[in-house]
């Protein structure tokens, strides 16, 4: 590996970020709502699923 200079190192770090795209205030605010709507959505069908098969498992086992 070849070595560089801290100076070079960071002119070569303000480059490389100077070429991202970032997303708009609009694109952050969608994308963060659809992962708390899926955070959401995932976790109503967990509690769903569990409260299935603790009710099966109670059935079937005959616990009360």
């Amino acid at each position: 590996m070849a070595k560089s200079s801290p100076f070079s190192f960071l002119q070569d770090v303000r480059n490389e970020a100077s070429k991202v795209t970032w997303p708009s205030r609009r694109e952050t605010l969608i994308t963060t709502g659809l992962v708390l709507l899926m955070v959401v959505a995932s976790s109503l069908f967990f509690l769903f699923t569990d409260t299935i098969i603790r009710w099966s498992l109670g059935f079937i086992l005959g616990a009360r």
